[in-house]
């Protein structure tokens, strides 16, 4: 399994300030755990919570998830000592929020000189200049594994609602997966913040995939079910991967390079799509 091809579908966010939260994450089934430094630690608590992270993560026990560190920002006095804990940690990567251009991107990467080639750096898009400048962010380094939208930082700069169907912030978030796109990259969605608003987030789990979300941010445990879920090919979708590629490899087999399944053209981008999915739900398999 390569980077590129790990299951993404949860990435739940864990105060690295609570020691029981990074000892209860072993037991979690999300894809993801974010061990944050940021949003979720209190000032005075910032060097405890970072020990405690680079702990956590030396301790082992958390399986097949990936492991990241959020770093406070650049713009903060914890950044540097947060990016080379996390270089050293044996985490998978770092994440650093409130990325507004491609230069706050190389200024990470510096910080990271020295660090494990294949420790990756996640970029948060929070900012309205974050998500115009999308693009050359997600071609900054070779060592961005991904974008990750931040929606609510995001909502309160636009000064937009953020109601459960995020019609607001549409643009912002087709942007940010077509910047990824463009370049190979990852890339997850933003939080739920409503606990209580279940068919909510279901709702917004459905429409983060339909834009090409690779996975979702979350908040709490409770939400990772409702995301692997979402992100998980379905059934009947693997039922129909398999007729496609079968479908295909037939007419492959007289010489024709198109046919048809059920009334529908099936051309070789429908395959290499199939196979795409049946691979991701192998994968997925495998994880679990």
């Amino acid at each position: 399994m390569t980077a590129s091809e790990m299951p993404r579908r949860s990435a739940l966010y864990m105060p690295a300030s609570n020691a029981r939260a990074l000892e209860k994450a072993k037991t979690i089934a999300a894809d993801v755990l974010i061990f944050d430094l940021e949003d979720a630690v209190a000032p005075e608590a910032k060097a405890q919570a970072r020990a405690a992270a680079v702990a956590a993560v030396k301790g082992g026990g958390y399986g097949a998830r990936e492991i990241l560190i959020r770093a406070n920002g650049l713009e903060t006095p914890w950044c540097a000592e947060d990016l080379a804990a996390v270089a050293s940690s044996g985490a998978h990567g770092a994440v650093l929020p409130k990325v507004s251009s491609a230069a706050d991107v190389k200024h990470a990467d510096a910080m990271l000189d020295g660090a494990p080639k294949g420790l990756a750096l996640w970029a948060m898009i929070e900012t309205p200049r974050g998500v115009l400048n999308a693009g050359e962010i997600a071609a900054a380094s070779p060592r961005l594994a991904g974008l990750i939208v931040g929606t609510a930082d995001l909502a309160k700069d636009l000064h937009c609602a953020h109601p459960s169907d995020r019609w607001p912030m549409l643009t912002a978030l087709q942007m940010c997966v077509l910047a990824a796109r463009a370049q190979g990259r990852a890339v997850l969605d933003g939080v739920h913040l409503d606990l209580a608003d279940v068919s909510g987030f279901d709702a917004a789990c459905r429409q983060g995939r339909d834009l090409g979300f690779d996975g979702k941010t979350l908040i709490h445990p409770s939400q990772v079910a409702g995301a692997n879920a979402a992100f998980s090919p379905g059934a009947d979708e693997l039922a129909r991967a398999r007729k496609i590629v079968a479908a295909h490899a037939a007419a492959a087999a007289q010489g024709q390079g198109v046919t048809l399944l059920e009334g529908r053209l099936v051309e070789a981008l429908h395959v290499r799509e199939a196979k795409r999915l049946l691979a991701r739900a192998d994968l997925i398999a495998a994880r679990a």
